[in-house]
């Protein structure tokens, strides 16, 4: 795949790496960006040999500042550190895991810069953390630190800073190791079931089994 003027991305193996490469803009989300980021995304999409993707910004200041305004006037595992701010959350919340090391502070500007999120974040945000964190975080803008991150569900593990990498592929080559089929079901069970009944939940988590188990026999 030809490069991109704010992403790097390498392939090894099985494992994808992502790298937002705006460092000079504490990796701020620009329309740029969007254009690569969606090129790359449907590259892995297609490709089967990927199994997990590992996402992460580069420099050492940020993993992404949110969206660039002076270019906007109106989502695999996340590795994290430093700035996560706007659309830097959002993006972290469509990946499966989040791990973020101990220096990572998130914030969501958007209301105080008489904006609100719109890549997703008023509707991930309180599907992950409450509603109660959701709307405080949204209005108010606190400073989330890595630590209180991980005790309201934001990010699945906080690892010192030299660590970070490292405990993201493990985690990805963890996952990878896994029949794909099962991974798949795992996810499509546990995420469409949020917008079920319970009843309609365990029928789908009935029919996926089966539907992986069948996969298997047949060797695929």
């Amino acid at each position: 795949m030809s490069g991109f003027p704010t992403i790097i991305y390498e392939k090894r193996g099985s494992l994808a790496y992502v790298t937002l490469n705006r460092p000079q803009f504490l990796n701020a989300y620009n329309i740029q960006m969007r254009d690569d980021l969606y090129q790359v995304l449907g590259a892995i999409k297609d490709d089967s040999e990927v199994r997990v993707a590992i996402l992460k910004g580069a420099g050492e200041k940020a993993f992404c500042a949110g969206a660039d305004l002076t270019e906007f006037l109106t989502a695999p595992s996340a590795a994290l550190h430093g700035y996560v701010l706007g659309s830097g959350i959002e993006m972290a919340l469509f990946c499966d895991i989040r791990i973020a090391s101990d220096d990572t502070r998130f914030g969501l500007p958007e209301v105080g810069l008489g904006i609100i999120p719109a890549a997703g974040g008023t509707q991930t945000l309180p599907r992950v953390v409450g509603q109660g964190k959701a709307l405080e975080m949204l209005l108010t803008n606190p400073w989330v630190s890595g630590e209180e991150a991980y005790r309201v569900g934001l990010v699945n593990k906080v690892v010192p800073r030299d660590e970070l990498l490292q405990t993201a592929e493990a985690m990805a080559r963890q996952i990878a190791s896994y029949d794909p089929n099962a991974v798949r079901a795992a996810k499509q069970a546990a995420l469409r079931g949020l917008n079920l009944t319970l009843a309609k939940g365990i029928d789908l988590e009935k029919r996926l089994a089966s539907e992986v188990v069948l996969a298997a026999g047949q060797g695929s």
